[in-house]
């Protein structure tokens, strides 16, 4: 009931993603129907997991709100009823045995999309909303608010690659010339929705895959903050090994090294999407890019660690 009451809505939101993932295993379990090659209950079973996380961690978020908390509640409600919304537009879809995204072949699925796109919109700019009103709140431990404050920019990066999804393909730009296309837009730059994929995910093992930089920028919402926790206790432990944690600088400088790096890596995985390459096959200029981004995160982390300078006496004075 304590964690119910961070936020209300958005807590009853994420239990009922929470009984929808239950839902979804129990549909890929008993429901053979695939649908652009993988089982059709695979997608709202994914999109359940994901919203159960993301709402639980913005009604985590609003919790630290001192100032704006109203408008932050009023903006967690908006997330909560656009998370339903699009829950239901998806499963929807799934017993008609129809596609959810990118379907325009008939006025309803075209509508259901568009009402999707509109959901999409209202969460980003409530998502947005939440950030500004971190971003002017003072958090004491400076490292948590690093992590907070990079993790919701990247997160905001994350969702909007979903907007580069809705463009038109080459293909189905060819198509409208001629006739109204079925479908319009695509996960998957250079070649078709619906091929080799990787296990669970479905990432694409031939072409590029928008979704690569979409989940990882998105899932910055909790891995910078978790980072920072973690960074925390290490500090709080008696080991000589993290005894540089102790100090709050060092972990804000390791916060840094981590949302810059995290960044790079959101942006570099969603250009090589753009360019139509797997992620699992990287071209030379995919590896040289990584590669330093690596040494860059490498450097970052060793001066990170670096005894924090000594305040000098005369400054404290001051």
């Amino acid at each position: 009931m304590r964690l119910f009451r961070l936020h209300p809505p958005l807590m009853a939101t994420a239990a009922l993603m929470a009984a929808l993932v239950v839902v979804g295993l129990g549909g890929l379990l008993l429901d053979d129907r695939v649908l652009i090659g993988v089982p059709i209950w695979l997608k709202p079973t994914k999109f359940a997991i994901s919203l159960t996380i993301y709402t639980t961690t913005i009604a985590w978020l609003i919790s630290l709100l001192a100032r704006g908390r109203r408008a932050g509640r009023w903006l967690g409600s908006l997330i909560a009823a656009a998370a339903v919304l699009e829950m239901v537009v998806i499963i929807g879809q799934v017993i008609r045995g129809r596609q959810s995204h990118f379907n325009v072949a008939t006025p309803l699925d075209s509508t259901l999309y568009s009402l999707m796109g509109f959901t999409i919109v209202v969460l980003w700019l409530a998502t947005a909303g939440i950030a500004i009103l971190l971003l002017r709140q003072p958090i004491e431990d400076r490292a948590a608010a690093l992590a907070i404050r990079f993790g919701l920019l990247i997160a905001l990066g994350g969702l909007s690659v979903g907007f580069l999804m809705i463009s038109p393909t080459p293909a189905q730009l060819d198509t409208m010339k001629h006739t109204a296309p079925d479908v319009v837009g695509a996960h998957s730059v250079g070649v078709a929705d619906g091929g080799p994929g990787l296990p669970l995910v479905n990432w694409s093992t031939v072409g590029g895959d928008l979704r690569v930089g979409h989940f990882i920028g998105m899932h910055a919402l909790q891995a910078l903050p978790l980072l920072a926790f973690g960074l925390s206790l290490l500090g709080r432990s008696a080991s000589r090994r993290f005894e540089r944690l102790h100090d709050v600088r060092i972990r804000a400088r390791l916060m840094i090294v981590a949302g810059v790096t995290y960044a790079g890596l959101t942006a570099l995985v969603t250009w090589q999407a753009l360019r139509g390459q797997s992620l699992v096959h990287p071209d030379a200029l995919t590896l040289v890019a990584a590669a330093g981004l690596a040494a860059a995160a490498g450097i970052g982390t060793l001066r990170a660690l670096r005894p924090a300078t000594p305040v000098r006496a005369e400054a404290l004075a001051q």
